[in-house]
């Protein structure tokens, strides 16, 4: 457990993991436009970090320009209930907040 949560506490993960769940597989450009104040290099590391966890795969065509796409792996699809719950928590959250006290 300790290993999981210290890959998911990293900055930006839980964020580029829900990305990649709602869109699919996306290329690096179309991931760092889904994501408002996310730097090239910060993206850079967490893709790399969640490739070597396996959480995530990077498929490189060689091409000009080349193409490289990311996408949830099935560990990462394992990912997918514990993201939504996450979502179902903070919409509900965002309504209670924005709910006018009695």
């Amino acid at each position: 457990m300790d290993s999981l949560l210290r890959l998911l506490m990293g900055q930006w993960t839980c964020y580029i993991l829900w990305v990649l769940r709602t869109n699919g597989a996306l290329r690096f450009g179309e991931l760092k436009r889904n994501i408002p104040g996310l730097s090239s290099k910060v993206l850079t590391e967490r893709l790399r970090m969640l490739e070597e966890s396996r959480i995530i795969f990077r498929e490189h065509l060689p091409s000009i320009p080349p193409q490289v796409t990311y996408g949830l792996t099935e560990r990462g699809q394992e990912l997918v209930t514990a993201l939504d719950e996450l979502f179902s928590i903070a919409k509900r959250w965002c309504q209670e907040d924005e709910a006018p006290s009695e």
